[in-house]
């Protein structure tokens, strides 16, 4: 169950997802030079807009995808506020697949696999970026494929969707606010 897990937050303390039973969780893996690091707009006023009602975000800041990510936790964090203002909790940075990922990772891919990045130009693009990543690392097919891959936990604890980076934010925060 997803409140067996913790992970340490970018100022090195543990956070236990217990601490958020009752609560709507996205856990999302970032990178600030990313194209679809413009997505921090979105979750950011996703968290201002539903946090009241109990949603909360667990931005995982990820190196894997071509080097995406390259700065300490506190670059990472100051250019996340700098240029998007964001309020959410961050967490360290980690690997979400291969020998060292977070065994929080582990996990959300045993409850949602990887079905696609659905259609249309941005797609196809990924599809081809992606399987020959995936295939170099020796990846597991249900892997995290690229940043910005969000899972959404319900109030029960239950891992109910896996929104991958071309999926439309409109409907990851449908899905959320159809929790709440």
């Amino acid at each position: 169950m997803i409140y067996d897990y913790t992970v340490t937050t970018g100022k090195g303390e543990e956070l236990n997802l217990s601490d958020y039973k009752g609560k709507v969780i996205m856990v999302v893996n970032t990178a600030t030079g990313c194209g679809f690091t413009p997505q921090y707009a979105p979750i950011e006023q996703m968290y201002r807009d539903y946090h009241e009602q109990g949603l909360e975000i667990l931005d995982i800041p990820c190196n894997q995808f071509a080097s995406q990510a390259p700065g300490t936790d506190e670059e990472i964090h100051e250019f996340c506020t700098l240029h998007y203002n964001t309020t959410f909790p961050q967490m360290k940075k980690a690997d979400v697949n291969g020998e060292n990922e977070l065994p929080l990772y582990t996990y959300l891919k045993s409850q949602k696999g990887f079905e696609g990045f659905g259609k249309g130009p941005k797609a196809l693009m990924m599809k081809g970026v992606t399987s020959a990543h995936s295939k170099k690392n020796g990846w597991e097919k249900d892997a995290i494929q690229w940043n910005f891959t969000k899972f959404i936990i319900d109030r029960e604890g239950n891992v109910v969707a896996r929104f991958e980076p071309t999926e439309d934010m409109a409907k990851v925060e449908e899905c959320v606010k159809s929790l709440l």
